[in-house]
């Protein structure tokens, strides 16, 4: 039986209920002759990096990355080197993962942004591509090995169901064979792991709110599934990796106090042994080759730190990366087979994401990518700053702010507020390429975590159920109040700009509180909660049901929370930027907001991106967004005469 462990360095000194509010005059503005506007090209042509997966021998990395413009799979030797380009398509892939034997890679592609995602297969050396699923409206992905190598597990949707399932995909022949049949209209299934004899997959079961989840053992013969963490109420159980024994699921679970902890769970008792018993967010990641240890993150306050714990001395220790935004990064694990090494992805507000090698014997950390532009490194930019301010009913609230070089102490600067995507997801202190772009034109930008938020428990984050727009959009308002408070910002500069959720933030500010905002940019934002389930994803429209309730029974809070009821009261100019093919907020969204506002004479404009989905993904559409955001700000917030 595993024993409890405790970490021993790196733990967070506070929680989230010892958060006390910023001094906004100890705000400062850092003096650097040094700085300048970053050029766009610079920041957009530094590389995205994600998604590794170690080769069997040890010695290869395959990774996505959008080095060429697009997102595609590179090759690197595990011990450095120059990356070779993989494949080679407009559209986006990832999620690779290398067969057991090492002659070929899966991967997942959609079309054109929609992501109707068919799973691919590809030699290793290179070659040609195979797709083995074909489904243009179904939505498959995920893939993972089973250990003899002859089926595939995956996750499956049809365009028009509510659901995810697991299916399994024989290698030999391609034939897909449903493991799971859920029944409801709002629970989803993930795969975790395959059992060391390929019997029994292991799976997290989970309601689309992400408020209630279980985890599961399915027999791949039968389709028998065991739940593994049965409880009464809402609490959220799910596994990220199985030891190699097969008997012990290292666990993430809220059951322990209403926040994220990191568990070991016993497969035949169920029985826990809690890891971490902290107030902020912890996640668990994977069990190495030889079962002895084990890793996890912490996220506090939207900085991640990455551990590694050893089971039989029961102690933790902080991976030692650069101080940012550290978790593992590795599929199906970040652990190198001989497990003598981890691949850590690391970023931070002025280092872009790349890979880097962990060495567990000496513990030093070696990069493996480069993905930032030489230039960047010659550019001063200045450091994300985590600040705490009271909102209208007393709750603290948390935010990343930046702070643009040789500003002035004096109320003559532009601002902008930067909203969240989710809503149940946080702002973290990761490379932002927007945000480096504004800050560096002179912009003070803060991301407020506000309620709904996830990274502060679970109490927190169902704080705008049935409220979207109402409490959440106060915490928005307060941040562009802290920023007046500062001595730094004109209030009649401030601007908003979001995308998703953030863009549908954006447009419920200008509508709702009018008066607060000079100037706006919406990117894909929601514009009325019915008709967003008239044509979004069926699973998002059970994901609006489970944030606002039924569409009949709740007709008030839908009113309520549709910025459609407010947008007539628009002062602010308005920019909208939308993909044609956005699955998640389909273009009828941005038209809507479009026609009523130019039928009121209002300052409005807006940008179509073709094969674009929900964010933009094309180099030149990245470049061309945050162009056209810029001169919509600088046009209305930097004038003399700003818009009142």
């Amino acid at each position: 039986m595993a024993q409890r462990l405790t970490q021993v360095e790196g733990t967070p000194a506070a929680s989230p209920e010892a958060r006390v509010p910023t001094d906004a005059q100890a705000i400062r503005s850092l003096a650097n002759p040094a700085a300048r506007p970053v050029p766009i090209e610079n920041l957009y042509y530094t590389r995205s990096v994600f998604g590794a997966a170690w080769s069997p021998d040890g010695r290869q990395v395959v990774f996505t990355t959008d080095m060429t413009g697009r997102l595609n799979l590179w090759k690197v030797r595990a011990a450095g080197g120059w990356p070779v380009q993989l494949t080679q398509s407009d559209d986006v892939q990832s999620g690779a993962v290398w067969s057991p034997d090492g002659k070929w890679i899966l991967f997942q592609q959609d079309h054109g942004g929609n992501e109707l995602y068919d799973v691919y297969a590809i030699p290793s050396e290179g070659g040609p591509i195979v797709n083995l699923t074909n489904t243009p409206k179904i939505r498959e992905g995920g893939a993972r090995w089973s250990p003899d190598g002859n089926t595939i597990a995956i996750f499956i949707k049809p365009e028009s169901a509510t659901v995810y399932n697991l299916a399994l995909i024989d290698w030999r022949t391609h034939a897909v064979r449903y493991l799971t049949n859920e029944t409801t209209e709002d629970h989803n299934w993930s795969f975790v792991a395959w059992s060391p004899d390929g019997k029994t997959v292991y799976a997290n079961r989970g309601e689309i709110s992400f408020t209630d989840a279980d985890v599961y053992s399915i027999d791949v013969a039968t389709g028998k599934t065991r739940n593994l963490t049965p409880h009464e109420g809402k609490v959220v159980s799910n596994a990220t990796s199985l030891s190699p024994d097969g008997r012990t699921l290292l666990v993430t679970s809220n059951a322990k106090n209403g926040y994220q902890n990191v568990a070991l769970l016993d497969v035949a008792t169920g029985k826990r042994t809690w890891v971490t018993d902290v107030k902020w967010e912890a996640g668990s990641q994977d069990f190495s080759p030889d079962g002895r240890s084990f890793t996890y993150t912490i996220n506090a306050d939207g900085r991640l730190d990455a551990y590694l714990a050893d089971r039989a001395t029961g102690t933790a220790t902080r991976v030692a990366v650069p101080e940012g935004l550290n978790y593992f990064d590795g599929s199906p694990t970040a652990f190198s087979p001989s497990g003598d090494r981890l691949i850590v992805s690391h970023q931070s507000s002025t280092q872009p994401s790349d890979l880097w090698i962990y060495d567990i014997r000496t513990r030093v950390p070696r990069q493996l990518t480069v993905s930032a532009v030489a230039s960047l490194h010659a550019t001063p930019l200045p450091m994300s700053q985590l600040v705490h301010y009271k909102t209208f009913d007393g709750k603290i609230i948390s935010a990343l702010m930046w702070v643009p070089f040789n500003l002035q102490r004096d109320p003559s600067n532009p601002a902008i507020v930067l909203p969240h995507g989710g809503p149940t997801g946080q702002m973290v202190d990761y490379w932002n390429t927007d945000v480096t772009a504004l800050v560096s034109r002179g912009y003070i930008v803060i991301a407020p975590n506000v309620r709904g938020s996830t990274g502060y428990g679970i109490d927190f984050q169902r704080a705008n159920y049935q409220d979207l727009g109402g409490g959440d959009l106060q915490d928005e308002v307060y941040a562009a109040r802290f920023l007046e408070s500062t001595g730094y910002v004109d209030p009649k500069k401030i601007g908003i700009m979001g995308g998703s959720y953030g863009g549908f933030m954006t447009l419920m500010a200008v509508g709702k509180t009018a008066d607060v905002w000079a100037a706006a940019v919406a990117l894909y934002g929601i514009i009325d909660w019915r008709t967003m389930l008239k044509f979004s994803d069926p699973v998002l429209q059970q994901y609006v049901r489970a944030l606002l309730g039924d569409p009949e029974k709740d007709a008030g809070v839908y009113d309520a929370a549709s910025p459609i009821k407010y947008i007539r009261n628009v002062r602010a100019p308005l920019l909208v930027l939308q993909g044609e093919n956005d699955p998640r907020v389909p273009k009828e969204e941005a038209q809507q907001v479009v026609d009523l506002l130019k039928q009121d004479g209002k300052t409005v404009d807006v940008h179509y991106y073709p094969n674009e989905g929900h964010g933009f993904a094309k180099r030149e559409n990245q470049i061309d967004s945050i162009t056209r955001s810029i001169e919509w700000f600088d046009r209305h917030l930097k004038s003399r005469n700003p818009t009142p």
